[in-house]
């Protein structure tokens, strides 16, 4: 549809037209290649710009051509006006037509004996007769007015264009949890009344300044998820429902355990292993530890050779535990910030998040 229309345009609307684009979009194409060094995009842009060159082409040759044909018009317009004047100098005669025409053929017989014996045309060869006919000019001024309408209706669309039309921004949405109202949650949580669910977790670490918390304002969530697992070593008898937001930078992870372990006894386990970078806080009037430890990392070998191990160590990570009540009965909470790079927030981060996510959770029953 839009080659029809553009072929239907008058010949000096439709070429500087394509030149146009064929320019722009070739330079456009050309430098992001180089940008992105993309040999592909190179070659299609060598494609527009050799399209434009033709264009030019075809209207230099056109502009030659109607230059060539100005000086036999004006000449043509001459012997009409010589032929006119020596009618008006003949003055009246009893046969008009006789008399005017014998003038016309005096004066181009004197025309031709004054320029000498002329070679007789052959056949196909001069310039065709002009009659009267013949198609008129188009207007060069209104072509050029036509020309700056159409360039000026293809910038308005271009420009109101994504005002009308409605945009697709959910590229730049932050992630958003995925409900997991469906599914079944295992026997632990029917067991635990006030233990909470993975999707609640995750609404409730998903916030929106999260990213600002977290340092790094200007990052929006790139993935959000919540599982209702249970814990490791229990059999399927704890309830450990967990959530996890991801960022440019870091990534944040929050649990709950549902168990008897208190975060009093979880320091002293530590102490008596020789962990040495922990260290206790009080978050909302509870108990509370900061921990370091590694990350897991999976690693799938392709090879078949078996040199690579499938569990590897990762990042290093900062958590900190919070007990789930502030008597300390058993159970904590669990958020873990780490990156790909080993860059950690200070503690101070780690504790704003808490003191702004557990509020929201709901309590556990008593």
């Amino acid at each position: 549809m839009l080659g029809f229309l553009i072929r239907r345009l008058p010949f000096w609307v439709r070429e500087p037209l394509l030149i146009v684009i064929g320019s722009v979009l070739g330079i456009r194409i050309l430098y992001l290649a180089v940008q992105e060094h993309e040999r592909l995009a190179a070659g299609l842009g060598v494609v527009f710009l050799v399209f434009t060159a033709v264009r030019v082409h075809s209207v230099v040759q056109a502009l030659r051509a109607r230059r060539n044909t100005d000086p036999a018009a004006s000449a043509d317009g001459v012997a009409v006006d010589a032929a006119a004047s020596l009618r008006s100098e003949a003055g009246p005669h009893t046969d008009p037509a006789v008399s005017a025409d014998g003038l016309a053929v005096d004066a181009a017989a004197g025309l031709r004996s004054e320029a000498g014996p002329q070679p007789r045309p052959q056949y196909g060869s001069g310039p065709r007769p002009v009659t009267a006919t013949a198609r008129k000019e188009p207007n060069a001024w209104a072509q050029g007015v036509a020309a700056v309408a159409v360039f000026g209706a293809i910038a308005a669309a271009l420009f109101l264009l994504p005002r009308v039309m409605p945009s697709d921004d959910s590229a730049s949405r932050p992630a958003s949890c995925s409900s997991g109202e469906h599914e079944e949650l295992p026997r632990a949580y029917q067991a635990e009344p006030g233990a909470v669910t993975g999707q609640e977790l995750c609404e409730a670490l998903n916030r929106p300044d999260l990213a600002q918390l977290l340092g790094t304002p200007g990052e929006t969530a790139t993935a959000a998820s919540g599982s209702d697992n249970t814990a490791p070593l229990s059999g399927g008898r704890v309830a450990q429902p967990e959530a996890e937001v991801r960022f440019d930078t870091y990534t944040v992870k929050i649990s709950a355990t549902y168990d008897e372990l208190s975060v009093a006894q979880y320091v002293k386990l530590k102490e008596t292993v020789g962990e040495k970078d922990i260290k206790t806080v009080q978050v909302l009037g509870r108990p509370g530890a900061f921990s370091s430890d590694h990350t897991l990392k999976l690693t799938i070998d392709l090879s078949g050779d078996g040199s690579a191990a499938p569990v590897d160590q990762g990042p290093l990570a900062r958590t900190l535990s919070v007990a789930l009540d502030r008597t300390d009965r058993g159970g904590s909470y669990d958020i873990t910030v780490w990156s790909e790079s080993g860059a950690l927030p200070d503690d101070a981060v780690l504790r704003d998040i808490a003191e702004k996510i557990l509020p929201t959770i709901p309590e556990r029953s008593a």
